[in-house]
């Protein structure tokens, strides 16, 4: 409980669900990640990445980038920001969680991947 006090204490933006399992898959997965690919792993349509890519890009945690191969395609990419956020999200969270769980939770994420 102390761990969630702290968080929100920090003033970091609330986010959903959904849009910190967008910045984990983005941050913890090999990419490049896509539209398509995110909404595929998280098993939910491509509009609902797109709201949460909105919300996110707005706090510049994440940023869309064009593929200079392919200018149609654009990939979803990490920013300093959102790097900061998941840091300090880290500091107030983490120490309440046992490496053991975020083995687990981690394993998790890059098996739905």
């Amino acid at each position: 409980m102390e761990a969630l006090i702290r968080y929100v204490r920090s003033g970091q933006p609330d986010l959903t669900n959904r849009q910190m399992a967008l910045m984990m898959l983005v941050y913890l997965t090999p990419g490049p990640h896509t539209v398509r690919g995110l909404a595929h792993m998280l098993g939910v349509s491509k509009p609902v990445i797109t709201r949460a890519l909105n919300t996110l890009g707005a706090l510049g945690y994440l940023r869309r980038v064009r593929d200079e191969a392919d200018r149609r395609n654009v990939f979803v990419a990490k920013t300093p920001t959102g790097q900061d956020f998941l840091d300090s999200f880290e500091r107030n969270i983490g120490p309440a969680a046992s490496g053991r769980k975020q083995d687990k939770e981690r394993g998790l994420l890059l098996q739905h991947g």
